[in-house]
């Protein structure tokens, strides 16, 4: 990508990540008191973050099936609330060992 293509996608994504954070510092002048709202703003980053992560994560594999038991020790870790670590390189590991499995198979 030359330079004169990549300069105007680069302040693009500036001047839109400027006027969604600088926007509400500007508008909103009082504390926000609507529990709604409060929650909203409180679980949108884990929503955002699961959005752009999820698909990633069942195309990086050679199998779905694979991607699928990977997300699914990764959720039961979860679930019994194992640290980050612990979940990455639990799923990791199902991921490796089901892909072995799948190779010794076919």
């Amino acid at each position: 990508m030359s330079f004169g293509t990549f300069l105007p996608y680069l302040i693009t994504m500036a001047l839109v990540t400027y006027l969604v954070r600088a926007v509400p510092l500007v508008l909103i002048k009082k504390e926000i008191e609507n529990k709604f709202i409060l929650s909203f703003l409180y679980y949108m980053p884990y929503a955002v973050l699961s959005v752009m992560t999820i698909p990633g994560v069942f195309f990086a594999t050679e199998h779905f099936i694979t991607a699928a038991i990977g997300v699914a020790v990764a959720l039961i870790l979860a679930y019994f609330k194992r640290g980050l670590l612990t979940v990455a390189i639990g799923a990791s590991l199902g991921v490796f060992i089901s892909e072995l499995i799948i190779q010794c198979t076919i």
